[in-house]
């Protein structure tokens, strides 16, 4: 007879009901936390591990795009750009058996340290490592050539774009160039960088796990998008006349530490033509051009050799009408005539007199050459460019006055130019730290530091009527199409001089070169006003040192260009800008009246100006 099972109590009932239902609730959290975990795998993260495995079975090749074009106002193309070959490598996928074979062979071609290429072929876990960045079609065939004949593969040419100046060093200054990632470095390149650079393209190649391409693969290509272009206002034709008779110039009169031209329109503000001499060939900027710089960089050793070709580079990519300052001498008296004619200081019937000297507050001041002028009319005085009578005219204007126009034709903040690298402020004195000797020197062109820009530009509104134009390089912005994106328009800043003081001021500026020290300026035919002035170089450990520099405007009656040119340490003859700048102006603003269509005619000289007056010349360039 068998046992009788024992009968279980309710306590343990209950807890097998429990243990039950622990299980379930159990089995239910995990299930639920799959459920959620397939959820977030395949909805909420679905697109970072598609990515990611997009990246494990696909290689992506940089297509790279080309940079816009630059073109000057009369459709010459500046800026351009040539194809390329970037060679990389794929280590992983070179047979084993040859990669010193493949070492040696492409060392030779490329220029490389074979022990150096070997390393990088024998890392088998990398998939690319760059050989040779941007070469030319004949080293990529070469390399091609190599591959094919050894058997050699996981090379990669890949077709590439770099920046191409089909007009070498012309304009070079402005224009800039790039870096080996196709970026400006300088000039318009720097400047309009964003609007330039284009959207490189893709090209997507299938791989397998171990990274190698796949017998079956496929590409899927996403084209590149070159750059927007630039028209500028610069003017091919102009651009040459300054280069021509600036170079002729440096080397005729051993100019040691460069020269500066720039011609603008005298209405708009508009930059025509823009140099800094001598120039630089941006297709090759770090090759210094300047054979006593080259020979001094190459005479050193060292990190001596390397600061020095550093600072030797900069000085040479260095757009110095723009980028630095420099005392004006007698062409500023120009702005010292305008504002004390504006402002009621002095008429045009008002007189000086030059004597041996003439004593401000103790310090003693003399004309170039210790001329003595006598008892001059303001006329006269530009004429002569007097020292002694400007001093009696700023005096007469006052410090206030004389800092408020100052400031007024822009000479304390920058002209705005699209350019980079333009000084903050200048060098000057404000009212309230200029006594009457600070007053005195500034009033004939020293003790202040505009830049050549600035002077150019406050010029324009002595002539133009009185309005401060802001100079600018680019008049339109296009699409690759050829479509305007955006149009720059003249910008006027301010009214600065009444349109009656400009008048009056061209007439006294025809009469310098007429009878002044501006006669080498003169052009047959037209009717040039302008302003010598050779300053000294108050900063200089020479104390010979000499900007030599002229401004003229024509034609003068009805303004259209106006050109500036200033020679920094001359060593000819003489350092007078009536006699080494003037002829220059008056080479360039002839060409560029006869390429304009401004005919000639007979200057036609007011009779009041036919009077008796002094012809001193280049004498009375002050200093």
């Amino acid at each position: 007879m068998s046992r009788p099972e024992p009968l279980r109590t309710l306590p343990e009932q209950a807890f097998r009901a429990r243990a039950r239902l622990v299980a379930l609730l159990l089995c239910g959290i995990c299930f639920a936390g799959l459920i959620a975990r397939l959820y977030w795998l395949q909805l909420a993260a679905g697109d970072w591990y598609t990515r990611r495995a997009l990246g494990q079975q696909l290689r992506d090749t940089v297509v790279p795009a080309d940079r816009g074009r630059i073109y000057s106002a009369d459709g010459v193309l500046l800026a351009a750009n040539s194809s390329c070959w970037t060679l990389r490598a794929s280590p992983r996928e070179m047979p084993a058996d040859k990669l010193e074979l493949a070492a040696h062979g492409l060392a030779q071609i490329l220029e490389l340290d074979e022990a150096a290429l070997l390393e990088k072929f024998r890392d088998r876990a990398s998939n690319d490592c760059l050989l040779r960045y941007r070469v030319e079609r004949s080293m990529a065939d070469a390399v091609r050539d190599f591959c094919e004949e050894n058997g050699i593969t996981g090379i990669r040419i890949n077709q590439d774009s770099k920046r191409w100046y089909p007009q070498g060093e012309f304009l070079a200054s402005v224009l800039g160039f790039t870096n080996v990632d196709n970026a400006g470095v300088s000039g318009l390149e720097l400047e309009y960088n964003e609007q330039l650079t284009g959207q490189n393209g893709v090209v997507l190649t299938a791989v397998n796990a171990w990274g190698y391409t796949l017998e079956q693969s496929y590409e899927t290509e996403q084209f590149p998008v070159e750059g927007s272009s630039l028209w500028l206002t610069i003017d091919a034709n102009i651009q040459h006349y300054l280069e021509n008779a600036l170079n002729y110039a440096v080397q005729e009169h051993h100019v040691a530490a460069r020269a500066v031209g720039i011609v603008l329109d005298v209405n708009t503000g508009a930059v025509l033509a823009m140099s800094t001499t001598p120039a630089y060939d941006p297709n090759q900027p770090r090759i210094l051009y300047d054979e006593a710089a080259r020979a001094a960089v190459d005479a050193l050793s060292g990190e001596q050799r390397t600061a020095a070709l550093q600072l030797a580079q900069q000085t040479q990519w260095r757009n110095k009408a723009v980028s630095d300052l420099y005392e004006p001498g007698s062409v500023f008296k120009l702005i010292t005539c305008a504002a004390a004619l504006d402002a009621g200081a002095i008429t045009r019937n008002s007189s000086f007199y030059c004597g041996e000297s003439i004593s401000v507050a103790g310090t003693r001041f003399h004309c170039a050459n210790h001329k003595r002028h006598g008892t001059q009319t303001v006329t006269q005085a530009l004429e002569n460019s007097c020292n002694q009578s400007f001093i009696q005219i700023g005096a007469r204007l006052g410090k206030e006055a004389f800092c408020d126009y100052f400031a007024a034709f822009g000479l304390r903040e920058p002209t705005g130019i699209d350019l980079p690298a333009e000084p903050k402020k200048s060098l000057y004195y404000t009212a309230d730290r200029m006594g009457p000797v600070e007053l005195a020197s500034c009033a004939f062109g020293q003790s202040s530091k505009i830049s050549y820009l600035e002077m150019a530009a406050a010029v324009c509104a002595v002539v133009n009527g009185g309005k401060l134009m802001q100079p600018y390089l680019v008049s339109d912005i296009l699409a690759p199409d050829g479509t305007v994106l955006e149009h720059r328009d003249p910008v006027c800043k301010q009214q600065v001089i009444q349109p009656e003081t400009s008048a009056v001021m061209r007439e006294m500026m025809e009469a310098v070169v007429l009878y002044g020290g501006g006669r080498n300026a003169q052009i047959s035919g037209y009717r040039v006003g302008g302003k010598s002035g050779t300053s000294q170089k108050l900063d200089s450990t020479d104390e010979k040192a000499r900007i030599a520099s002229f401004v003229a405007v024509a034609p003068i009656d009805d303004p259209q260009f106006l050109c500036l040119v200033c020679l920094d340490e001359p060593h000819s003859w003489t350092t007078a800008g009536g006699s080494l700048s003037a002829p220059v102006c008056a080479e360039v603003l002839e060409q560029t009246l006869v390429y304009k269509g401004v005919p000639r005619a007979a200057a036609d000289v007011p009779a009041e100006q036919t009077a008796a007056l002094p012809a001193d010349g280049d004498s009375t360039d002050g200093t």
